[in-house]
């Protein structure tokens, strides 16, 4: 979810954009459409003055249908028809008033004046796009047809409405195809945080994304450049000093003095082992192909350190399940153990040392003193508790790359008087 959060706010403020449009569109749809027919139910007054005038000078129908006809408006008179439109009609407004008569009465006091109030009712109603008038009275009704007047057209009202849809869809359909250069780039920034260095970020496009990925790529390739030439200069140093060691440990055994030649032998022998210790973590810093790792039986994999460490196998207690598998590569992994079971030797106080499982987790366990630093200390390179022992302080360093190599720590603890070294 976190990692679609923009997606996210750019949908809810879609979503929330085009319900409000929607629902002022709709309000102001309403709002007009009163109005026209508030405007439009205003003729009906021209109506009643028509009516009320014919009725005080006692015109004829004809008479009302030629007034009436001055306005664009028609009498309906056929009873079929009238009953059709009211049927079916729909009511758009309906108003009450009153109208007055006035007339000359002549009684037994002479002659007075009688007005005469009766209760109307005028209707506006829509039938098959044409508008109609239909005015009560208690005296009867009349239907009037209007062929001037159109009704309410909500045509041009959708017309806007659909336009702006259209803007506010265009709008987002944009953001989002602007966006998936982004999402690609995330896609990139992941391959080659996993060591993929072969993936290019380069792009054609100018915008802010573009210039980003054209940047990162710009960094891509300088930290390749540095790491082809990091490991070229490495892999030309120790085959240059490979020669010269060989040559040395040939010429050493040309010596008269023993005591010479083993001083010198020995030496030799300290140059070739931390050779392949610089090959061993040239490899493992520049490893970032998975293919070679494999499953294989955990306690196979120690086995093979135990053969590599040259050690009494009396000097190891081994206590894993032979169905313990993990995915690891088998070279790496091995040298591994092979360097915990050489630093158990080198400094426990009884040169036994003890590998297990405790709680899924490989561990190592032999007697000997606390660490005196803690174990970040000893993982750096060049470091070693004993200065007077056989070692560069390349082991545990070499342990811990390649753990990080396999998305594994190098863990310790000490608990009455075992040091403890974890694989988790």
């Amino acid at each position: 979810m976190k990692s679609r959060a923009v997606l996210l706010t750019i949908l809810f403020a879609f979503s929330i954009t085009l319900f409000s449009v929607s629902a002022i569109f709709w309000e102001f749809y309403k709002l007009n459409k009163e109005q026209y027919i508030d405007h439009i139910f205003t003729k009906y007054s021209v109506i009643v003055q028509i009516y009320k005038e014919n009725q005080q000078r006692q015109s004829s129908e004809i008479m009302i249908e030629a007034n009436l006809a001055v306005y664009n408006l028609i009498v309906i008179k056929e009873q079929e028809e009238q009953e059709d439109v009211l049927l079916h009609a729909n009511v758009l407004k309906r108003e009450g008033f009153k109208s007055v008569n006035s007339a000359i009465m002549l009684g037994s006091q002479g002659l007075y004046k009688r007005n005469t109030v009766s209760n109307l009712k005028a209707t506006m109603i829509e039938y098959k796009q044409t508008i109609y008038f239909h005015i009560q009275t208690p005296a009867g009704s009349i239907l009037i047809k209007d062929e001037k007047l159109q009704p309410y057209n909500h045509l041009n009202m959708m017309y806007a409405y659909s336009t702006i849809f259209a803007i506010i869809t265009l709008s987002f359909v944009l953001i989002l195809q602007k966006l998936r250069p982004l999402i690609r780039l995330r896609k990139k920034i992941a391959l080659f945080g996993n060591g993929n260095m072969r993936v290019s970020f380069k792009t054609k496009s100018c915008d802010e994304i573009g210039l980003v990925s054209n940047e990162i790529e710009s960094a891509r390739v300088k930290i390749e450049n540095l790491l082809n030439a990091r490991t070229l200069f490495l892999r030309n140093l120790m085959h240059e000093l490979k020669t010269p060691i060989a040559k040395g440990t040939i010429a050493t055994q040309m010596l008269g003095s023993e005591k010479q030649r083993n001083r010198f032998t020995s030496i030799f022998a300290r140059l070739e082992a931390l050779v392949t210790e610089f090959a061993m973590i040239e490899e493992v810093t520049s490893l970032d192909d998975k293919s070679e790792f494999i499953e294989c039986r955990l306690v196979d994999i120690i086995d093979g350190a135990i053969d590599m460490a040259m050690v009494d196998i009396n000097s190891v207690s081994l206590e894993v399940a032979g169905n313990v598998k993990i995915n690891a590569n088998y070279r790496l992994y091995t040298t591994a153990i092979k360097n915990m079971i050489d630093n158990a030797m080198k400094y426990s106080s009884d040169s036994h040392i003890k590998i297990l499982m405790i709680n899924n987790e490989l561990c190592f366990e032999s007697k000997g003193e606390r660490l005196a630093h803690s174990l970040q200390y000893y993982i750096e390179p060049f470091t070693k508790n004993n200065p007077s022992k056989n070692s560069f302080g390349l082991g545990l360093y070499l342990v811990d790359s390649i753990l990080k190599a396999h998305n594994q720590v190098l863990a310790y603890e000490y608990d009455k008087g075992v040091n403890r070294f974890i694989f988790a």
